[in-house]
């Protein structure tokens, strides 16, 4: 999730991280905020899961059901908004994010569930128009995909809205994120010398997502037709993807390959566990296939693009340290854990794997935070 999409411009694999140009002070307050909200989102969406998995924590049964939303539609919703609105770099474009914060606020007030729905359902909607107005702009693959990816939050929040549960449209929902990253990589891809079958292996993954998410990843064929998917979009990533020569530099631009190649891992493994495992049939498997997307697969995105989201985003200029490798191998481990406690049906195995999962979230973000350069003040002499 680079937000290079909107804009086309080099890949963030492989170029250093700048602070973006100055924004308005106006506009870039509001950029604050709505990372904020996605944090808040993402924290309370956490404390939620967390009681889920047994953990006795005020407050957490009432965010306990919306888990799923606030990390999907409140946290991702709003951060890959943000990111396309100051790519595209038009004021209505935040409308996107704007509504995405709204349905978090709601939520979180004690608003019934569907004043929630319909802000991220309006978000979702806006979020396709921005990526419309892109894809018009310049006809692609890549940007074609990223414009599935909003539909498929909006068919999904749709979904949720008219009365489904959250697992009969989880399948849209990770759609619009496996979508979104799998898109935004297809366009850093234009820069290595095309491969025969490329584009042909690439749509098929995207054709049979669509087609798996529309059967519901609780009915066996759905969920059988999503893992091949996932299966067909690993291959083409480990296959196709920049980072299968990035992965031989030094410094940030490794360590930014490393989270790629780790969360592709995932990836794959999510297609077996779909496959292997059905939802309609085993008593973990959709937790297990779940979470290897959205922590293994999803989380480690983030933390490959964390140097370069901030910067463009916020106007943060962000020092890379080796030491964020220690997050990224406890982000890892906790999957396993939770993965193999699952396969197992190991409960205390699966419980402490959600900590696990929080220490290298934490551990990560005070990373970033003490890493963050202070900019000089002008007049003033090194």
């Amino acid at each position: 999730m680079s937000g290079a999409s909107a804009s086309a411009v080099s890949p963030p694999d492989a170029r250093p991280t700048p602070a973006a140009p100055a924004a308005p002070a106006g506009r870039m307050a509001l950029r604050v905020a709505l990372l904020g909200l996605g944090v808040a989102a993402m924290l309370c969406g956490l404390w939620g899961g967390l009681w889920r998995l047994g953990f006795d924590l005020p407050h957490g049964a009432s965010v306990a059901d919306l888990h799923g939303a606030l990390l999907i539609c409140g946290l991702f919703g709003t951060v890959i908004s943000l990111e396309r609105a100051v790519a595209l770099g038009r004021d209505w474009a935040f409308g996107a994010p704007a509504l995405a914060g709204l349905g978090t606020v709601l939520l979180l007030a004690g608003a019934p569930v569907v004043a929630g729905a319909s802000a991220y359902a309006l978000a979702a909607a806006a979020l396709a128009g921005v990526t419309l107005v892109v894809t018009v702009r310049q006809p692609a693959i890549f940007t074609g995909t990223l414009l599935a990816g909003a539909l498929a939050w909006l068919a999904g929040t749709v979904l949720w809205l008219t009365g489904r549960s959250i697992p009969e449209v989880s399948g849209w929902w990770l759609g619009f994120l496996v979508l979104t990253i799998a898109g935004e990589r297809l366009e850093l891809g234009r820069l290595m010398a095309a491969k025969t079958g490329s584009e042909a292996l690439f749509l098929l993954g995207v054709a049979l997502l669509a087609a798996g998410a529309q059967t519901g990843l609780m009915v066996e064929t759905g969920s059988t037709l999503y893992g091949l998917a996932l299966l067909v979009l690993t291959a083409w990533l480990v296959r196709h993807d920049v980072v299968r020569h990035t992965i031989r530099q030094t410094g940030q631009t490794r360590f930014m390959a490393a989270c790629m190649m780790a969360g592709y891992v995932w990836l794959g493994a999510a297609g077996v566990l779909l496959i292997a495992l059905p939802p309609a049939t085993t008593a973990f498997g959709y937790d297990a296939a779940l979470h290897a997307v959205l922590i293994g697969f999803v989380l480690s995105m983030v933390f490959g693009h964390a140097l370069i989201i901030l910067p463009a985003v916020a106007r943060l200029r962000i020092a890379y340290r080796p030491a964020l490798y220690v997050p990224l191998a406890v982000l890892h481990l906790s999957v396993l854990l939770r993965i193999g406690c699952d396969v197992l049906a190991n409960d205390l195995g699966r419980a402490w794997s959600g900590p696990l999962t929080g220490v290298a979230l934490a551990g990560f973000v005070a990373l970033i935070a003490t890493g963050v350069v202070r900019r000089k003040r002008p007049g003033l002499t090194p």
